[in-house]
């Protein structure tokens, strides 16, 4: 059989004699094996999904200028951070809710100047840059805000996904849609 059945004291101990030469062999080949997955995986900026490189983080600097301008109510922070060929068309076909840099400079002098206790959080998925250099950074938001209204001010919540389109400009960006 295995020799003298005496020299081994228990039914384990005999398993692990036999196990032990065929490991011994078997974990350089898993460490080969493992040094491939290793070598692709990818590191990503910090409380995102988006992989770590220096022109992603060049994006979400910019993006987060944008954000910090949203809470912060800075008009003229967000008109600078606008692409003055600014247009967004909501989504849809209809031309009337369609907005330029104009229509834009309008809707943050009106509606958003009335808006109180701005909270906006972003969830950065992806950034996308394109051939035609336009970057589009998909993300999700949480936006917490007061507005006046017949009970006084009522607070608003908003969790959706949105994308921003930005393009090149010097040094920095500019948004084209998607304030």
């Amino acid at each position: 059989m295995l020799g003298n059945p005496s020299a081994f004291r228990s039914v384990p101990e005999l398993m692990i004699r036999m196990i032990r030469p065929n490991l011994r062999g078997l974990l350089p080949l898993l460490a080969l094996l493992a040094l491939p997955l290793l070598a692709c995986s990818k590191t990503y900026i910090p409380n995102t999904d988006v992989e770590d490189t220096s022109d992603n983080r060049k994006v979400v600097l910019f993006c987060e200028e944008y954000r910090h301008a949203v809470e912060d109510k800075n008009i003229g922070k967000l008109l600078t951070l606008a692409s003055p060929r600014y247009h967004e068309d909501g989504g849809n076909t209809r031309g009337e809710d369609d907005i330029d840099y104009d229509g834009l400079k309008q809707y943050l002098a009106g509606v958003f100047m009335k808006t109180t206790g701005i909270r906006y959080e972003i969830k950065y998925r992806k950034v996308t840059f394109k051939e035609d250099k336009h970057i589009l950074i998909d993300y999700t938001y949480a936006a917490s805000y007061r507005l006046p209204g017949v009970k006084q001010e009522e607070w608003r919540h908003t969790v959706a996904d949105n994308r921003l389109e930005i393009i090149p400009d010097g040094d920095t960006f500019k948004i084209l849609m998607g304030m």
